[in-house]
């Protein structure tokens, strides 16, 4: 293998990662007003439309082109019955809160309805990628208002950059937006059950050292020394950023926060041998290594997995539903066991739910009238079930919810006022959430 040059090794403090760290350094204003029940937060983005019909909000008295071909089972909650191809996840019940009444009245375009469902503002166009002009993901937002103690990566986004339909634009509601590509979140695009698996921009060359690189950042630090430039963009930021980013590919403890065979076969095979067990679990690590914000995207894009317009019930039963079943029960078991549930808020949400009836293709269309949302751990209250469908799962019968609220929720978990104001690149203040309640009813 060919020397690495002194220039390569100087670039690597500078791809990607200083830029991301400055997002815990720029701008950082904690709501002083509340106290945050949350540290640390995982979202299982089940990308496409998950079908509530076919989960958690089943309908076994309706007619047979309603309630489908799964049969519920009992829960650790009493009387709230679950899919029947859930059953680990039916066991973490009494851990919950179910909420049943969710709809939006964003169209049924997958875009617009992401977007909703993870920053709780309405776009409201058929289609469309990401824009600059986006409200942030929580994860940046988070990044901003509340950054890590310690130099770990402030939000981490895995295992996919989601696309509207295959080779179609970035789905919108996971990046920086009006705050910048600086608070995009770090992407783990690497599968993490591969043989090889890898983190692209958090290892050194082969032939490069820690002692070597850090010789390295000494001396990118002597060359600065002596320079003044009086903006936000001096040398003098810009050598800070870049010495984090040096800490995270020499430190042990960041490298291990990536290193998936630290744990054992038993407990990768508990989450699933698959891409999205496997980001699960790295989930886990990265919370419990201490980023902030986790958000998982359950598909490649928008129609590859729980977009089940055809095949609906073989799809669940086969794949996407024991694949769930493991990787979300094993979570939350695990998460309780190494008692970080207490202080690590777990959602699972999607962009809407699937029409009531089965369609001519044995699937179930988009359905934004209605739907159902999971959450747990830090403020949730267990063992809670919020509002409620119709006879068949048409639309709320209960206290409807709207993603606005759910989203102000998280923050509030997370320490942050719905209505605390970030300013886009030209200085204009947003609020996070105008439009959000705070569901007090679902907080311990």
């Amino acid at each position: 293998m060919s020397e690495v040059s002194r220039r390569r090794m100087l670039q690597l403090g500078a791809a990607g990662l200083p830029g991301l760290l400055s997002a815990r350094s720029l701008h950082a204003a904690t709501d002083k007003t509340l106290v945050a029940k949350a540290d640390h937060c995982i979202v299982l983005f089940l990308n496409g439309g998950p079908s509530h019909l076919d989960m958690w909000d089943m309908k076994p008295e309706a007619a047979a082109e309603i309630r489908g071909e799964f049969a519920p089972i009992s829960s650790s909650l009493p009387g709230v019955p679950v899919s029947e191809h859930l059953p680990r996840l039916a066991q973490q019940m009494h851990r919950t809160t179910l909420i049943r009444s969710m709809h939006h009245s964003v169209n049924n375009s997958h875009a617009a309805a992401v977007y909703a469902a993870l920053t709780g503002h309405d776009r409201g166009e058929q289609g469309g990628g990401a824009k600059p002009s986006d409200h942030p993901s929580p994860g940046s937002v988070m990044a901003k208002l509340r950054p890590a103690a310690n130099r770990t990566l402030p939000y981490i986004s895995l295992p996919y950059k989601t696309k509207e339909g295959a080779g179609g634009p970035l789905q919108p509601g996971f990046l920086g937006g009006f705050m910048g590509p600086t608070f995009d979140p770090f992407w783990v695009l690497n599968n993490p059950d591969a043989a090889d698996f890898h983190v692209d921009n958090l290892a050194l060359p082969a032939p490069v050292t820690p002692a070597r690189m850090i010789d390295r950042s000494r001396l990118l630090s002597d060359l600065g020394r002596g320079l003044k430039i009086s903006n936000e963009s001096s040398l003098t930021a810009i050598d800070d950023f870049q010495s984090r980013a040096f800490e995270l590919l020499t430190s042990d403890a960041a490298q291990q926060a990536f290193d998936l065979n630290r744990e054992t076969p038993e407990m990768r095979a508990r989450y699933g041998r698959n891409i999205y067990g496997q980001s699960t679990l790295l989930a886990r690590r990265l919370v419990e290594s201490g980023t902030r914000f986790v958000t998982l995207s359950w598909a490649p894009d928008a129609n590859a997995t729980w977009d089940t317009h055809g095949d609906n019930f073989n799809k669940l039963k086969k794949i996407l539903l024991p694949e769930f079943d493991a990787a979300c029960s094993s979570l939350l078991q695990d998460l309780d066991d190494r008692g970080l549930l207490e202080r690590t808020l777990v959602c699972v949400l999607g962009d809407f739910g699937r029409s009531p009836r089965i369609n001519a293709n044995a699937g179930r269309d988009h359905w934004n009238s209605c739907y159902t949302v999971m959450l747990a751990g830090a403020g949730i209250r267990q063992g809670f079930v919020y509002g409620a469908s119709d006879r068949t799962g048409s639309v709320p019968a209960e206290s409807p919810v709207s993603p606005g609220d759910v989203m102000a929720t998280i923050y509030r978990l997370l320490g942050v006022q719905s209505t605390t104001q970030i300013l886009d690149s030209l200085g204009r203040p947003h609020e996070v959430v105008p439009q959000g309640r705070v569901i007090s009813e679902i907080m311990a």
